[in-house]
């Protein structure tokens, strides 16, 4: 086991409110190393957010809490559980209509979103209000992102 003394991602974007695009995509590229190595696995990770994200003591990323991953044993198979942090629930989840390792890069990139803005992407205090965003909303990209981040 790893010795995270760089604690969660959660904890520096409370602190930064917002990251800078550079470090933003330091980050996500470290976690989307991370889903490829489970991924290649056959595991689907199902609860990524800035809190399951440690970093280190040379400030990398390592992945946290396993509870909700699930094996899926052929490259195209779903799992149908409802399960995840609402704020990155992707619209299959919500539909429950089956979800595979898609549902995790959905997850990254509302993370993206989030280290970005501060939030995440279809954030509302109802969770019932977050949903139906999800689902029928498209992403406001506030003005001073880059072209390459949107």
């Amino acid at each position: 086991m790893y010795l995270c003394t760089g604690g969660e991602l959660f904890y520096h974007l409370t602190k930064f409110k917002i990251f800078s695009e550079d470090l933003a995509r330091f980050y996500v590229a470290e976690v989307l190393l991370a889903l490829e190595y489970l991924h290649d696995k056959g595991i689907v990770y199902r609860d990524l957010k800035p809190e399951n994200v440690l970093l280190d003591i040379d400030g990398h990323v390592r992945l946290a809490d396993f509870g909700l991953c699930k094996q899926l044993t052929e490259p195209n198979s779903l799992a149908f559980s409802f399960c995840g942090s609402p704020e990155y629930m992707s619209p299959e989840m919500l539909r429950r209509i089956g979800h595979g390792r898609t549902l995790d890069f959905y997850s990254l990139g509302a993370l993206l979103f989030e280290l970005l803005t501060g939030l995440p992407p279809f954030y509302s205090p109802k969770k019932e209000q977050m949903f139906k965003n999800v689902l029928e909303e498209a992403p406001v990209f506030p003005s001073w992102l880059s072209e390459p981040a949107i």
